[in-house]
């Protein structure tokens, strides 16, 4: 049987979070990044995840209302995470477009060693203007260049890092030993987006590299990881929604050289736990209708319309016009969600006058993320139908609260898992690679 990857999101600042819970913590103290990861570490997961934001987003003209909690630099948080956890992987997004390759492999192989072999990177990229006006370089990036930029920023990386040869190295420096090992962390690299050169500071890490994460389910982002990723973040969340991708991208391996089990597949996933499946329901439908306040309801529908709607009732009918149809957005910060926003309209017009619904309960059933509902044992079966018939690798979970959203998860989804022989009872490794089962 195939075994089952966990990891845990710390979801940050966005519509997952139920802020209005009283058991919602702070997102920036670091006792709630520490009481999380603990809870992770308690339940053998493989690792931590954290995002990034590089600007605060804005919505007509204004900050948008998720991001006054701030954004912490996650590389930071992860070098503290590393004091207080010993086997969980500590894995950060951390930014292709806006970040340089030196700067981000030293950061990352200096993470590795502080963990000892533990640290990953989500190589993510950003093509808006908007965030380019935080970085010296501004918005010069197109588009169309931005994966192409992320490739030859992690091929850098990846040559940096294997500049110094393995850990005899170390050994023979402090017997005074130098001249048969030539001339260790030397780099030259010339490209399209990169040209650097001289001598990398930091020797070979635990671990090699850091393991490299990819989010993206565009036909470049899926090409990207199926050269590149040792996984993948993806957003699947139905059998045969994940059975597709899972095909799909593991089937484009092979032209890069690369076997299918070099690279894990995890979709993003939330749960919702009750003693009952009727419990369980009431629980997700009650969370759903917290995630999505009336005010939210109109931000969320203003990202489709691309028009000021604080005038509409949350409660009331879908605008009768059309979205604006501009590229300049009332969204600033943020990935866009929506190819064709004229289709899209129809398509929630059309779903709003079938099941009588007003925007509020719209915007509800549209983004729903409730991936696993049902008691302990009806969700530890169901992650095991998605891994075992090849929709997953397993899962990254985002609870909607932290810091204590995870608890019931580790209390009583994971002996299950464990009873049935396809997850870890106790930590076999001590790398982020050996955990997932991935060589260098």
């Amino acid at each position: 049987m195939k075994q089952i990857i966990l990891a845990a999101h710390f979801p940050g600042v966005n519509n997952t979070t139920v802020w209005s819970d009283p058991a919602s913590g702070s997102q920036i103290a670091f006792d709630s990044f520490a009481r999380f990861a603990r809870t992770a570490e308690r339940g053998k997961f493989d690792f931590f995840f954290l995002a990034e934001g590089l600007r605060l987003r804005e919505q007509r003209g204004l900050i948008h209302d998720l991001d006054v909690v701030g954004r912490p630099d996650s590389v930071t948080l992860l070098a503290g995470l590393a004091a207080v956890t010993s086997h969980l992987g500590l894995a950060a997004t951390v930014n292709a477009t806006y970040n340089e390759p030196y700067e981000l492999a030293r950061k990352l192989a200096s993470l590795d060693h502080l963990t000892g072999g533990r640290a990953g990177w989500n190589v993510v990229t950003t093509s808006d203007a908007f965030t380019g006006e935080n970085f010296r370089r501004g918005g010069y990036l197109e588009r169309a260049d931005r994966y192409t930029r992320a490739a030859e920023v992690l091929r850098t990386a990846r040559e940096l890092w294997d500049t110094w040869p393995a850990d005899e190295l170390v050994a023979d420096a402090a017997a005074g030993v130098f001249a048969r090992h030539g001339d260790p962390g030397a780099f030259s690299h010339t490209g399209q987006h990169v040209e650097i050169h001289g001598h990398f500071t930091v020797p070979r890490s635990p671990q090699g590299r850091p393991l490299i994460i990819q989010a993206g389910d565009s036909d470049p982002g899926r090409e990207f990881a199926a050269r590149d990723a040792d996984a993948i973040f993806s957003r699947h969340g139905t059998l045969e929604a994940g059975k597709a991708f899972y095909a799909d991208v593991k089937g484009r391996m092979a032209a890069y050289g690369r076997h299918p089990d070099e690279l894990k597949i995890l979709p993003a996933s939330t749960f919702v736990l009750g003693d009952t499946e009727a419990e369980a329901r009431d629980k997700a439908h009650h969370i759903r209708r917290q995630q999505v306040s009336p005010q939210t309801a109109i931000l969320l529908l203003e990202q489709l319309w691309n028009k000021d709607l604080s005038d509409h009732d949350p409660d009331g009918p879908l605008p009768a016009f059309d979205p604006v149809a501009d590229d300049d957005s009332i969204i600033k910060g943020r990935t866009r969600l929506f190819d064709d926003h004229v289709a899209t309209a129809r398509e929630w017009r059309a779903m709003a006058e079938a099941k009588n619904l007003g925007i509020r309960d719209l915007i509800i059933e549209v983004t729903g993320r409730q991936t696993f509902i049902g008691t302990p044992a009806t969700v530890a079966a169901t992650l095991d139908e998605f891994v075992q018939n090849d929709a997953a690798d397993g899962f990254i979970l985002v609870p909607h609260i932290v810091p204590g959203g995870l608890d019931d998860f580790v209390d009583t989804v994971v002996p299950l898992l464990q009873e049935r022989g396809v997850f870890r009872a106790d930590y076999a490794t001590s790398t982020l690679r050996g955990h997932l089962g991935l060589e260098v």
